[in-house]
């Protein structure tokens, strides 16, 4: 459905009720602007599958209104699917300098850098349209060169917060900027739309300064190999690591994909320091003493394919955790990741390592960059809406930042807590939510080989269940006869040794089904075989394996 005309309309295509594949859309009139193109990375439920992305329908219906996408900052769940976008929708990416150097690895490897219009812009843009003007402001994150977002629409100002907290000791020396902010406070917003992330956490969020002294007490008392693992985008961890890496007189070892990347792309563009003699091949790592490096690698989150995990099972070809070496976790698990973190943890100790993990709060070596309720409520009271929408939280998060809202003078009727696809629109300064636009999940198998259809992942989710079962049947092409079979093979149902009875069933089954037929009609046998079979195996055994006929004509 369009948008009323000469409305303003705000939207998500991700990102609300959920963590994860961020991708907020402003529209006035025809023009029409992305925010953010960020994945969600699938759990074992949806098997085989990768990466979930926003379903763009809407937006291919409506491509020429779009003016453009616009990135706040470069975490995967907001960047992670442009390049997927960007396949449908040939349209300008405007982000800031180390945002568009990640965005670049990826059209790279996509095959769509040349192809694709990359703005920089920073905290001091003015981007001009024909009715919108948007400006920024700078945020604190745990990623460098991040903004907030100021849409000014002949309704009113629109801001959009990214991903902040209040931190006024950042090791980027990036703050959040506040006075701006309260400046555009105080001119007048008509909706702040603000991540909800850390929403249930009182106070403020720590300072990153924190994590350094807890890192350099940990390398002091290591006696082998450090390994530590964190957040590859996490260019402020990084770079606290690398300072106490030197105080302690370690070189730096780089493993996994994502890590190397990152720090290859932070260092060329100014965003980390890192001395060229500290950094060593992984391949040359035995050449020095263990008390010498520090491995610094992906796969905090638990990922089986990531460094830590091939680390943890000794699979790794260069290095190898030995008796005495210190494995820590610089990250904090994400909800739904706590298994795969645990597995790797047990094999860490049974390695022999020492294994620093656990809360943040007692390890000292994380802290988060999303605010915590204060961060929250005093975004909200120096911007001063008249509207609020949280986004980027589950739905507890976004009704306890709803509250939140409301303590720091919100009316609790003008906060809306929407589903991805909802519109709230707002046609001369006031609000209403009465329409949707389509939205959805766009699941992705393999990155870059396409995507997976839900149909796909329904069969491979019964194949998983139940298994299946091939009934391979010979007929005569001219009269439908049966020539040889039925011969059925199963694979995950039951064990065709132990079941020889219930395959004979099945087979006499099919046999008669195929019998029924006065003529040569594969198409219609296929259909009556598994019809006949999925009752009887159903009504037997209360499963619904999926049932293969194969028909042959000769």
């Amino acid at each position: 459905m369009a948008s009323t005309e000469n409305a303003l309309s705000i939207f998500a295509l991700g990102g609300i009720n959920e963590i994860g594949k961020n991708m907020y859309v402003i529209q006035y009139a025809d023009e029409l602007f992305i925010i953010d193109c960020g994945v969600k990375f699938a759990d074992q439920s949806l098997l085989g599958v990768d990466l979930i992305i926003p379903d763009v329908a809407y937006l291919e219906e409506h491509k020429d209104k779009i003016k453009g996408l616009i990135v706040t900052h470069g975490h995967e769940d907001h960047i992670g699917g442009v390049p997927f976008m960007l396949k449908k929708l040939n349209v300008p990416v405007y982000a800031t300098r180390f945002t568009l150097g990640l965005i670049e690895l990826k059209l790279k490897e996509h095959k769509l850098l040349r192809e694709t219009e990359l703005i920089e812009i920073n905290a001091d843009s003015h981007l001009g349209f024909d009715q919108v003007a948007i400006t920024f402001f700078k945020t604190s994150h745990s990623i460098p060169d991040c903004l907030g977002l100021v849409f000014h629409t002949p309704e009113g100002k629109v801001v959009h917060t990214g991903d902040f907290k209040f931190d006024l000791t950042p090791v980027n020396d990036q703050p959040s900027d506040i006075h701006k902010i309260a400046k555009i406070g105080m001119e007048g917003v008509l909706a702040l739309i603000s991540e909800s992330t850390n929403a249930e956490r009182p106070g403020a969020t720590p300072s990153e300064q924190l994590v350094a002294r807890h890192l350099e007490d940990e390398f002091l008392k290591a006696t082998g190999k450090i390994i530590i693992s964190t957040f590859a985008s996490n260019v402020n961890r990084i770079q606290q690591i690398v300072e106490a890496a030197i105080k302690t007189n370690r070189n730096l070892v780089l493993l996994g994909r994502s890590m190397v990347n990152v720090v290859s792309v932070a260092r060329r563009l100014g965003y980390l320091n890192i001395p060229d003699w500290m950094l060593v091949d992984p391949r040359d790592s035995k050449q020095f003493p263990p008390e010498r490096l520090v491995i610094l690698c992906t796969g905090s989150q638990g990922e089986p394919l990531a460094a830590l995990a091939r680390l943890s099972t000794g699979s790794n070809r260069d290095v190898k955790i030995i008796q005495g070496d210190t494995v820590i976790f610089a990250a904090s698990p994400i909800p739904g990741n706590e298994k795969g973190v645990s597995k790797i943890i047990d094999n860490l100790f049974r390695l022999g390592a020492k294994v620093v993990y656990g809360s943040s709060s007692i390890t000292g070596m994380h802290v988060s960059g999303h605010g915590y309720q204060e961060d929250l409520k005093l975004m909200l009271t120096l911007i001063k809406p008249k509207y609020f929408i949280p986004i980027h939280g589950e739905y507890r998060m976004l009704h306890i930042h709803r509250s939140l809202a409301e303590a720091v003078g919100v009316p609790y009727n003008q906060t809306f807590i929407l589903k991805n696809g909802e519109v709230v629109d707002f046609i001369n300064g006031e609000a209403r939510q009465t329409r949707e636009v389509p939205a959805g999940d766009t699941y992705v198998d393999r990155i870059g080989v396409g995507e997976v259809e839900e149909i796909v992942l329904q069969d491979r989710k019964r194949l998983a269940e139940d298994g299946m079962l091939v009934i391979i049947i010979t007929i005569s092409k001219y009269d439908g006869s049966i020539i040889t079979g039925p011969e059925t093979t199963t694979r995950g149902f039951v064990y065709e040794k132990e079941s020889e009875k219930l395959l004979l069933d099945i087979n006499e089954l099919a046999k008669a089904a195929v019998n029924n037929f006065k003529e040569a009609n594969p198409y219609g046998m296929k259909r009556a075989v598994q019809k006949a079979v999925n009752q009887y195996l159903y009504t037997l055994t209360k499963k619904k394996p999926m049932i293969l006929p194969v028909i042959i004509e000769i």
